[in-house]
């Protein structure tokens, strides 16, 4: 891929404790600042429970429809953790020990440690790449363009690294964001003119709630620097004319 192509990706969250609420989710924002940062587009993100039915389904659609799918949880030592089986089954692979993986936790658990439900994370659908864990030792895996890693947070960005050189990006999409005291509605007809304007550039506005007042972030998102200064200028003219006040955050 040359740096001009636009690479996008999905990400597909999966576990039941995130649908339950018990468990809240900070991955997506991990793994979508980071893709953003290498220059691939987070278009979609869906949470799926511990079924592998559902996981099969979901992933088939992804892996056809983006260039890249992260999946998150379910390759554990628990009964629950079948990330690795549904990956094999979407795949059609054969579901089995990766040697390399098996290796690699026999000599990171002390001797009697290494027990059969951490046997379990060496399970991977045949022929998988991994990816090498620096925090806890099991390494997550790679099978064409699904990239499979922990739900943990700390290990998930830990992680992160070593998938530098297994991706490639187009240009880092970058950002700027204008925090105003204001309400959307006052500022809406304004900004649909800017976007109207500037069809190549993303803009989007956000609510906030900050020191008992309301107010509106405006982002502006593009792989242009040139793109979003002209963006910028545009609104700051509106924000000058209304005399809005500009707040930091």
């Amino acid at each position: 891929m040359s740096k001009n192509t636009k690479v996008n990706a999905a990400i597909l969250i999966i576990g039941n404790e995130i649908l339950s609420g018990r468990t809240q989710d900070t991955n997506t924002s991990t793994l979508a600042v980071w893709l953003n940062s290498i220059g691939v587009k987070v278009n979609q993100v869906r949470v799926v429970p511990d079924e592998e039915k559902i996981i099969v389904e979901a992933l088939n659609i992804l892996r056809k429809t983006f260039d890249y799918v992260f999946t998150t949880g379910g390759i554990g030592p628990t009964h629950d953790d079948i990330t690795a089986q549904a990956v094999s089954k979407a795949f059609n692979r054969k579901y089995e020990v990766h040697k390399d993986a098996f290796k690699i936790l026999e000599s990171y658990y002390k001797p009697g440690e290494f027990n059969e439900g951490r046997q379990k994370m060496v399970w991977m659908p045949k022929g998988a790449e991994l990816i090498l864990n620096p925090t806890s030792g099991a390494p997550g895996f790679k099978i064409e363009n699904v990239f499979c890693l922990p739900g943990v947070p700390s290990i998930l960005k830990s992680m992160l690294g070593g998938l530098k050189n297994k991706i490639v990006g187009g240009e880092p999409i970058l950002s700027h964001t204008i925090s105003l005291r204001t309400v959307e509605s006052e500022i809406a007809h304004l900004l649909s003119s800017v976007q109207e304007k500037n069809k190549d550039v993303e803009i989007g506005s956000y609510p906030f709630f900050q020191a008992g007042k309301l107010g509106v972030s405006i982002v502006i998102r593009s792989e242009k620097q040139s793109k979003i200064d002209e963006c910028n200028s545009q609104i700051l003219e509106f924000i000058n004319k209304m005399k809005l006040e500009i707040v930091e955050r």
